[in-house]
């Protein structure tokens, strides 16, 4: 027997308007009643696996220990894994796909210990076609690894140096110009790049950012967005610990036109 888990941490790109989240949240409600599901988001968009890795690897540090389901899937029902990843000495398990998206998430704590592929279908629910693996393999999983089945019972062991890698952008400095990325716009407009406030260091505070078609705009390095006034441009180290683009009330990504993967550059505000 494995150790067993009360709390099942879900991450989709189901949305609320169909009937999927709440399907899976039953198979799993059925298979294991005493598990609590928490919903992260599943408003992931649609096939964005990118988009669900980022999400995943910000979320996951204050997760509850246990199970980690996470679904976005365009592979589904293609010869792509599926697979149970175990981490932190058992503290956790991600259960999903094997297509990158977990991979972030897996890294930020601590990398894989042990891996199966999904391939005991004692484990899974009869399927009628193979187009809703949340519901027919990943949800009876993550409620059967609830109740305390060991990950070897689950499937064939895996390699975890085979599990597909998440595809992260890297920042880039060229002549004192910081080159980076929009990994993510938050509901209120914020733009966070891929940089840690120790690339923009050098830089003062008077910033000049360039995007888009060759624009450009003078921003100012503060701690809060209140700091910034009617219609300033800020760069602010967000919650999570990256670099972001805001206004103070207004949504910078609306402002400046941007969004995930546009590219940014920073340098000194001469």
């Amino acid at each position: 027997m494995g150790r067993g888990y009360d709390t099942v941490s879900f991450l989709s790109d189901y949305g609320t308007a169909d009937e999927f989240v709440g399907v899976v949240k039953s198979v799993i409600r059925t298979v294991a009643p005493a598990s609590l599901v928490i919903d992260i988001t599943h408003e992931v968009p649609p096939h964005d696996v990118r988009a669900g890795g980022l999400t995943l690897v910000r979320s996951a540090q204050y997760l509850a220990p246990g199970v980690i389901l996470a679904v976005v899937d365009p592979g589904v029902g293609t010869e792509r894994r599926a697979v149970a990843v175990e981490v932190a000495g058992g503290e956790g398990v991600f259960v999903g796909p094997d297509n990158g998206l977990l991979a972030p998430a897996v890294a930020m704590t601590g990398g894989a210990e042990r891996a199966v592929e999904l391939t005991n279908t004692a484990y899974h629910l009869p399927a009628p076609g193979p187009t809703f693996a949340g519901r027919d393999v990943f949800a009876p999983v993550a409620a059967h690894l609830c109740r305390g089945v060991d990950l070897f019972d689950l499937g064939e062991p895996v390699d975890p140096i085979t599990l597909r890698p998440g595809i992260l952008p890297l920042s880039d400095v060229e002549d004192g110009v910081v080159k980076a990325e929009v990994l993510w716009v938050d509901r209120f407009g914020n733009v966070q790049l891929n940089l840690g406030p120790d690339e923009i260091s050098a830089l003062g505070e008077r910033i000049r950012v360039r995007f888009g078609q060759s624009k450009v705009r003078s921003g100012r390095l503060v701690h809060t967005y209140g700091q910034l006034r009617q219609g300033e441009l800020g760069i602010v180290v967000d919650s999570y610990g990256l670099v972001s683009l805001a206004f103070d009330r207004m949504s910078a990504a609306s402002e400046l036109r941007v969004g995930p993967g546009d590219p940014v550059s920073l340098e000194t505000s001469s």
